[in-house]
């Protein structure tokens, strides 16, 4: 639908202590599907109130089965007492997992023995602890930013992998994609007097983008009007584009962490910098690239999976052209769909490429023995939620997907 070498510093202490700590966001309720690009609703995707059949239940065996959360394959580059510090973390990271399964363990059930409450408070009090060295340590990464890009790259992209903190989302966002002083802004309140060809398909698909979440639930709340405001703003500034459908569920996003004023800039620069203006022009031109990369690994790495897909005439663009369109938020529930987009905000579309894959290789013991049908349910009901209680498992496996940039740009 369209109209150098790091010397160690207090600072990087600080840093190897609080690594791991996930963003959050809130998680939203399921709605009815769509369509195929665009399954289920934004950010939501299968419905809690599924009951998983037998393959439900063997393909989350599957991944719970899989290692626990651990650094990503770029911890490999550092030093002896970074990658010490490293598994320190990890012990941390469970601390934070146990706690919020004991918490969810608490609410569900009427009657508490001591020794659990004892255990929580515990968990929550080491958590406390997290929380406020995350926040010294990003305020410091914000404050210096020029030198964590210049001087701290890898411990800044091994940061973003395990999750930028939520507070921090919205200025370090922008600092990723240089979108804090862009000329575009200033433009910004004289388009919205202007009246854009797009208008009448943006009003009529907002509704549609994150209907549960109270930002945008209802016809005349503050999410909706702000989200009309920026698609249409930049419907005017790139009448080639225009508008479609799949850019307001990331336009979305960028407004539960941002002013509209903002989100609009770092729109702008993500499609012009981001391939994302590419994917999203009439022609499509972009997307039939990506899919037939895409198809490219999936063959190379997956070739028995592959042969099944082809058997079944079950076409790549069928599951994989939402996640390029909405880079997964459209699959995932919002907390899981954030980890990704936070890594997107670095290091481009091949976390795409990266996720796409490693969601193969976790579901292909159970997708061959499916016909055509039970293939799009299954992608449709199972694996949007596979990851809820542990994103990393699937960064981690997403580095290790073999990716050759080389072989892409061919």
């Amino acid at each position: 639908k369209r109209c150098g070498e790091e010397g160690k510093t207090g600072d990087d202490v600080l840093l190897m202590l609080v690594l791991g700590f996930p963003g959050e966001t809130p998680e939203i309720p399921a709605d009815s599907a769509w369509c195929w690009i665009f399954p289920h609703p934004p950010g939501t995707m299968a419905s809690p109130a599924v009951s998983p059949d037998s393959s439900s239940h063997e393909a989350l065996s599957s991944v719970n089965s899989a290692p626990a959360c651990s650094p990503t394959s770029d911890s490999e580059n550092l030093s002896p007492d970074e990658l010490e510090l490293l598994a320190k973390l990890e012990e941390q990271n469970r601390l934070l997992e146990a706690d919020s399964k004991s918490m969810r363990s608490m609410n569900g059930s009427r009657r508490n023995s001591g020794s659990s409450l004892v255990s929580s408070s515990s968990a929550s009090s080491n958590l406390s602890h997290l929380e406020e060295d995350t926040w010294i340590l990003w305020g410091r990464i914000v404050n210096e930013w020029d030198e964590w890009r210049k001087k701290k790259e890898k411990l800044l992209k091994e940061l973003i992998r395990k999750g930028i903190p939520h507070h921090f989302r919205a200025i370090v966002w922008q600092l990723l994609c240089s979108a804090t002083d862009m000329p575009v802004k200033n433009q910004y309140s004289e388009l919205l007097k202007m009246s854009s060809p797009c208008e009448k398909l943006i009003r009529r698909d907002i509704a549609r983008t994150y209907p549960e979440h109270e930002f945008f639930k209802g016809q005349d709340s503050l999410g909706q009007e702000v989200l009309f405001n920026v698609m249409k703003a930049y419907s005017l500034v790139d009448r080639e584009v225009g508008y479609c459908q799949g850019s307001a569920f990331i336009v979305g996003l960028l407004l539960m962490q941002m002013p509209e004023e903002e989100a609009f800039c770092v729109f702008v620069r993500l499609m012009q910098e981001y391939r994302l203006r590419e994917l999203f022009k009439p022609s499509m031109a972009e997307l039939g690239l990506c899919i037939y990369q895409f198809e490219y690994m999936l063959q190379e790495q997956l070739p028995e999976l592959n042969i099944h897909f082809r058997s079944q005439s079950f076409l790549t663009s069928m599951y994989a052209s939402s996640w390029f369109l909405t880079l997964f938020l459209t699959t995932f529930p919002l907390p899981v769909a954030t980890r990704v987009f936070d890594i997107f905000m670095y290091e481009g579309l091949e976390i795409v490429f990266r996720v796409g894959m490693a969601l193969l290789q976790f579901n292909q013991a159970e997708l061959v023995q499916l016909d055509m049908e039970g293939m799009s349910q299954y992608f449709q009901k199972v694996i949007p939620h596979q990851f809820d209680s542990c994103p990393d498992k699937l960064i981690l496996r997403a580095f290790q997907v073999k990716y050759n940039p080389k072989k892409m740009k061919r």
